[in-house]
């Protein structure tokens, strides 16, 4: 492995900034598929197109509270999005045993298969790397070591520690904190233009994982890199 670039020393990227010293991987999607999490709600008798629906309503309610100023855990919420989404169907189970089986499910997620090969990549370019999740640090443990890829990460880190979700500014700065570096030196990677944008506001470096074509959202800023997967990524950063 090469030994990790100064952060005097850093080639120029293809989006015209520095190659980051440190690259910060949202976890939720980004790293891990989630697409099983439709099956989860399928055993219990909901409809499997109710995950994305529910995980969605599960982000917006993290960031209302966010925006006044709260921070509650990604679990509470979660698990209380999931009563008001599943009540009034016919369950195989009791609600609490439905909540309790589609919760469970965040731990057997796998990672898309891009991103093995795209951390080893990325890790070989010695740049540092770490996870920066809206959910707990026990996720990403589970998911990374289920992976082989837990050697591979410097630090796990949660904003729950930072006590306010992304794209708050404050849970980027708690990143930067932890690993001791300035914002010009740090990249956010993720399949959420949200993430990015907020990084961006913050002056992280930014790049887009946009593995199915979409297109990003006008109304946020537009990332320093658009990679279609992270073993593309390295292959930018090289």
């Amino acid at each position: 492995m090469t030994e990790p670039l100064s952060s005097t020393d850093h080639p120029v990227s293809p989006g015209g900034r520095r190659r980051p010293a440190v690259l910060l991987f949202d976890v939720n999607e980004t790293l891990s598929d989630m697409s099983p999490m439709a099956g989860r709600f399928e055993d219990v008798g909901a409809p499997g197109h109710l995950a994305k629906t529910w995980f969605a309503s599960l982000l917006r309610d993290g960031f209302a509270l966010t925006a006044a100023g709260v921070a509650e855990p990604f679990a509470r919420i979660g698990e209380d999005a999931l009563r008001t989404s599943l009540e009034g169907l016919r369950l195989t189970r009791s609600l609490q045993d439905s909540v309790a089986h589609i919760m469970g499910g965040f731990g057997e997620l796998r990672v898309h298969d891009d991103v093995p090969d795209g951390v080893r990549a990325l890790s070989d370019l010695g740049i540092r790397l770490v996870t920066l999740s809206n959910g707990s640090t026990s996720v990403a443990q589970r998911l990374l070591e289920q992976a082989g890829l837990r050697d591979h990460f410097e630090q796990l880190l949660s904003v729950e520690e930072a006590g306010i979700w992304k794209p708050a500014a404050g849970a980027y700065a708690y990143a930067l904190d932890k690993c001791g570096v300035e914002p010009m030196d740090a990249m956010l990677v993720a399949v959420h233009p949200w993430d990015t944008d907020g990084a961006a506001r913050a002056d992280l470096g930014n790049a887009w994982v946009n593995r199915g074509g979409a297109t990003y959202p006008g109304y946020f800023t537009s990332p320093d890199l658009e990679a279609t997967s992270l073993v593309d990524l390295a292959e930018q950063l090289r």
